[in-house]
């Protein structure tokens, strides 16, 4: 099984880690899910400077996040998306979608 988690880090900041793949997907989307309606605020922050490697799974997490979050009325942003997945929403144009923040 892949090993990836989401967790809390600070209030309203959520960390990404390990490697977004169709294993590690479900527990994830849940995990992520709950994290992010019990989130006190209006906004909410992924982290995503963890992650070793994603597919697309990584990407359709960080969308259904974005979902989430707004069902939740929150805003939802991305930090540090890597490389690899980077490139995937490019060739996707979800760079706007996704809400990237820059450091």
């Amino acid at each position: 099984m892949s090993r990836a988690l989401i967790v809390e880090q600070a209030p309203g900041e959520l960390a990404l880690s390990g490697v977004l793949d169709y294993r590690s997907g479900p527990a994830l989307r849940e995990q992520g899910g709950r994290l992010i309606r019990a989130t006190v605020g209006e906004a909410c922050v992924i982290d995503c400077a963890a992650v070793e490697k994603s597919s697309s799974v990584g990407l359709s997490l960080l969308l259904a996040f974005m979902r989430d979050a707004r069902a939740a009325g929150k805003r939802l942003s991305i930090r540090d998306l890597p490389a690899d997945m980077s490139g995937i929403a490019k060739v996707c144009e979800l760079h706007e979608v996704l809400s990237l923040e820059s450091r």
